[in-house]
């Protein structure tokens, strides 16, 4: 047996063939086990994608170890194909020497045609795969039939199992047990037994395959990680959304409502919510992006929770509406699962082209809180905090997400309810009432008005997108109290300044000169490509940021202690306009605008190519 500290395999198929399912039960029993897990899912926008072709390859990484695991690797050393296309689609991301477990049944002549192969020349059985990769080509087929051969599956059922013959050799490999996954399949199909006990089945019979078979495939030993002390789950980026909003809600004493269109990558943040309607949880599949933020901005006037979600082209849509939720100064959270664009874009894949769309894209001058997180765990901790400072602060707030954290997963420790910052809603009682006058307008020293709820009597007034009065908030043309509310709107945002974190440096040494700065999902990137050039002498620091707008109030200053400030973003450069005009620093872009994270080595490449100026 071979011990390994961390192992990265792909597993990729047709997009039925499910390889979404596969990699999702192998996290999970990786978690379990104790492995710190990345995980990136990579699948074709297409419902039902061209069978056998390379549009049509489903692809869901996972690396795993011993040791801190941030992304999802780079290059892979287990390659798990179930046809032709998805060897031809990502033999280029496998180690060289790396081992590659091919249904063999997947490169028939029909397979290797849609591929763009040769019939003559079937790449497994070619001496140049052989000589560079481990190759195990094994008939999973045969092996499937003999094992279901009294179940009476019709032939495209036992198909649909070839999945779980794959993921029980692969838990052979590393040693685990099948008890996740058996306790899943019994689960999922209680309704169909027939089908559940096939599918266990193919399990077992491809775990036994390494058992009884002379394969010249090592069996592999991942320790358990060393984590801190505590309850651990594995949490998906869209799922820590979802309970996030819950828990904050529960905070601060309100129900939650979420009125949403369904959208790729957005829509699971709607199915996870819609479980827990034991919380108060109100969810509502709207008929159009701006019926569903309309309706959300209605449930805060209400006294709601009011929360509203999409992704690029549907919060362009709802446009208008954040600038009324801002106008009318109520608690309103957007959240925004960043995919490429423009347009209908790349649905499925993603990107962080959204963020001066979040900072500025909107008419008049209408500012808002912008807040990201950095992880799929942190999707919690950055939404719960988006719900406490669009609540304390009686703004709207956009939270951005992307596809990479919305679908990735990792092993987090959940917080108790004690572990959660108190949220405080501020409504207005009849005591706020002056010499027998409700002002809705009137502000705090922090220039916050208070949450004054439709039906209090004596607190009734005037609310809609016309500019405001000062304090009574009656509709005013008045030039100079449309400068004084527009200035006060921006000054209260500015404010949030002094409420929110200090930025920190994550990583450093004592004579780094060059500080790598990032956003979002580049978090787990960065962190470990900065490591590692540490340890290569490498003067670098990292730091990342997840408040946005405003920024926190040291960042200029911590950016003035390096002399060269590098950005990597997965867009053309936004970050770095930003900060380039609001805090006078020249920073430098390193982009990426494929659909796909950044590598650990291309962003090591690219710092290193600034060290050696």
């Amino acid at each position: 047996m071979i011990t390994q500290e961390k192992v990265t395999i792909l597993f990729a198929g047709d997009s039925g063939d499910g390889m979404q399912l596969t990699g999702t039960q192998f996290t999970e029993n990786a978690a379990l086990f104790g492995n710190d897990v990345s995980t990136f899912p990579n699948f074709p926008a297409e419902i039902r994608a061209p069978q056998g072709t390379l549009p049509g390859v489903s692809g869901f990484q996972i690396q795993f170890g011993s040791v801190e695991i941030d992304t999802a690797g780079d290059m892979v050393d287990v390659l798990v194909v179930m046809n032709a296309a998805a060897l031809k689609a990502n033999v280029n991301k496998l180690k060289k020497g790396g081992t590659i477990l091919a249904n063999r049944d997947g490169f028939d002549a029909k397979n290797l045609r849609l591929a763009g192969y040769t019939e003559d020349k079937n790449p497994i059985e070619e001496t140049t795969l052989q000589e560079n990769y481990k190759l195990h080509s094994i008939a999973a087929s045969k092996i499937i039939k003999l094992a279901v051969a009294d179940k009476k599956l019709s032939t495209k059922d036992i198909d649909k199992t070839k999945n779980m013959f794959f993921l029980g050799f692969i838990y052979w490999i590393y040693g685990r047990t099948l008890d996740t996954t058996v306790k899943f399949i019994t689960q999922k199909f209680q309704k169909n037994p027939v089908i559940a006990e096939s599918n266990i089945l193919v399990l077992q019979a491809g775990y036994n395959y390494g058992e009884t078979t002379e394969s010249s495939i090592s069996k592999v030993e991942v320790v358990p990680a060393k984590q801190k002390p505590g309850t651990y789950r594995n949490i998906i980026g869209n799922t820590a959304t979802a309970i996030g909003l819950v828990a904050a809600a529960q905070q601060a004493g309100l129900p939650l409502f979420y009125g949403t269109y369904p959208i790729t990558p957005a829509s699971d943040i709607l199915h996870e919510l819609s479980k827990h309607k034991n919380f108060g949880v109100q969810t509502f599949q709207a008929e159009d992006e701006i019926a569903a933020i309309g309706a959300a901005i209605g449930a805060s006037f209400g006294g709601f929770l009011g929360v509203t979600a999409s992704s690029g082209p549907g919060i362009a849509l709802k446009t208008e509406a954040m600038g009324l939720a801002i106008m009318l100064e109520l608690p309103l959270v957007i959240i925004n699962v960043q995919r490429g664009g423009p347009s209908t874009g790349l649905p499925t894949k993603t990107e962080q082209a959204d963020l001066l769309q979040a900072v500025y894209g909107r008419n008049g001058e209408a500012p808002m809180l912008v807040v990201a997180p950095q992880s799929p765990s942190d999707c919690f901790t950055m939404v719960v905090e988006a719900c406490k400072l669009s609540i304390e602060n009686m703004t709207p707030v956009l939270f951005l997400s992307d596809g990479y954290l919305a679908n990735g997963s990792e092993p987090w420790k959940f917080p108790t309810s004690k572990d959660l910052p108190t949220i405080k809603a501020d409504f207005a009682t009849m005591e706020d009432k002056k010499e027998g006058v409700f002002l809705p307008y009137l502000r705090n020293e922090s220039l916050v008005r208070k949450w004054a709820i439709p039906g209090t009597k004596g607190l009734e007034h005037r609310i809609g997108g016309l500019e405001k009065e000062k304090d009574t908030g009656n509709i005013s043309y008045d030039p100079d109290n449309h400068e004084y509310m527009v200035k006060i709107r921006a000054e209260k945002v500015q404010k949030v300044a002094s409420k929110i974190p200090l930025q920190a440096i994550e990583q450093q040494v004592d004579n780094a000169t060059i500080l790598v700065l990032g956003w979002g999902s580049t978090y787990g990137s960065i962190k470990t490509a900065v490591r590692e050039l540490i340890k290569e002498g490498v003067p670098v620091a990292q730091a990342h940021i997840r408040y946005i707008q405003p920024f926190p109030s040291n960042l200029k200053e911590i950016l003035a202690g390096y002399t060269t400030i590098l950005i990597p973003e997965m867009n053309n450069g936004q970050l770095v306009k930003i900060i380039n005009a609001e805090l006078g620093v020249q920073a430098h872009s390193i982009t990426k605008i494929k659909g796909m994270p950044f590598g650990v080595q291309e962003l090591k490449q690219e710092i290193s190519k600034f060290h050696n100026l």
